[in-house]
């Protein structure tokens, strides 16, 4: 070990705040994971409910899709085929209708499995915290 070390690092045989009893140093303990306890609750709180806002926003999303699928093809199928009708028979005129408009469903069935499939509901962010306060606490009873 070199003199720069020795200077610097503190004694490991040592207590680190010799001038305060153990009731104390368990108290501040104490305290200070009841801070960290409640913090952590409350960003778990915060990332959840965003998460469960972007699912709620992606589930209106198919919602949404699926009433717009509903009505685009109830009503302008009807409309487009008979538009068709005066140039071909009426059953091959209400099939291409209905073929046009099962593509554009597909489509955004697609783009809204898409957008599913990014919403995370793990808070990230907090596990990754409460790691990092487990080794400090760690640290801090070491």
């Amino acid at each position: 070990m070199s003199l720069d070390q020795a200077l610097y690092e503190p004694d490991p045989t040592k207590p680190k705040q010799p001038d305060r009893s153990l009731g104390e140093l368990f108290g501040d303990l104490s305290s200070e994971f009841s801070d960290l306890l409640r913090t952590q609750v409350e960003l778990a709180k915060v990332e959840v409910r965003n998460e469960a806002r972007k699912a709620a926003g992606t589930a209106g999303m198919f919602g949404a899709a699926a009433f717009a699928g509903y009505m685009t093809l109830l009503l302008l199928s009807f409309a487009f085929a008979w538009a068709l009708e005066n140039v071909m028979d009426a059953g091959l005129a209400f099939l291409i209708v209905g073929a046009v408009y099962a593509v554009a469903a597909a489509v955004l069935f697609s783009l809204a499995r898409n957008r599913a499939k990014n919403t995370n509901l793990v808070p990230e962010q907090t596990i990754r915290s409460v790691k990092e306060d487990v080794q400090w606490a760690r640290q801090k009873l070491s």
